[in-house]
């Protein structure tokens, strides 16, 4: 069931916004106020057509990378926990609350290599507008850019793809950048929950094709 936001919960959503902008200002370009905002834009475009709570998907939207585990030494509940104080300081209600904090902790690819034992459609919805970010162009350049951040290889072709990747082995890769792209983004488009998001990520997996075309032939001089 679509449930849409009151004037009271746009209030809260403004003040979420200028929150994350602030804390975010200053993280790795991947993973910042920008990657925050394509978020939450690709969240609003798939809540066009699908059916869920308007207010717990764009507040998650938000929130999902205020701490995220990869800067904060694996820590998982960091993100969930910051997430949930900064919600109760607002005094947003306790259901809410928790099941932004429970899309956190199972929205990430990692989390799906694992165990996940929640699932809702507001989970669905955010996801997809996560995974959206993280392929296409700008899935791209996020993924060289981090790649750069951990100081890691563009590629080697003597370090082979890990495919059925168990999650503390995607965790703790040092694989280079050109591997990220089969042992993750690659994978994304056919995990897409929504027919929004399906058809949007089609056109993005494409590209992501095309510029491996292109990469492989650069590197073999062949083009």
């Amino acid at each position: 069931m679509k449930v849409p936001k009151t004037s009271q919960q746009e209030e809260i959503i403004q003040k979420t916004a200028a929150y994350v902008q602030e804390q975010l200002k200053d993280a790795e370009s991947g993973h910042d106020w920008w990657h925050i905002l394509r978020v939450w834009n690709n969240c609003k475009l798939i809540l066009q057509t699908e059916e869920a709570d308007e207010f717990v998907c764009e507040l998650t939207a938000l929130l999902h990378d205020i701490a995220d585990s990869k800067f904060y030494g694996g820590d998982e509940t960091i993100g969930p926990r910051v997430a949930g104080e900064f919600l109760k300081s607002l005094e947003v209600e306790h259901e809410v609350i928790e099941h932004v904090q429970q899309i956190i902790l199972n929205m990430s690819f990692k989390a799906s290599l694992g165990e996940v034992s929640f699932h809702s459609k507001e989970l669905e919805v955010v996801q997809d507008a996560d995974r959206l970010d993280a392929i296409g162009a700008i899935g791209i350049a996020r993924a060289f850019n981090y790649g750069g951040y951990k100081n890691r290889e563009i590629y080697n072709p003597d370090v082979p793809f890990l495919e059925n990747q168990s999650k503390e082995a995607y965790k703790n890769t040092t694989a280079p950048t050109i591997n990220h792209f089969y042992e993750k983004l690659l994978l994304l488009k056919d995990k897409m929950n929504t027919v929004s998001a399906k058809h949007i990520a089609a056109g993005r997996h494409a590209f992501m094709e095309d510029f491996l075309q292109q990469f492989y032939g650069e590197w073999r001089g062949e083009q």
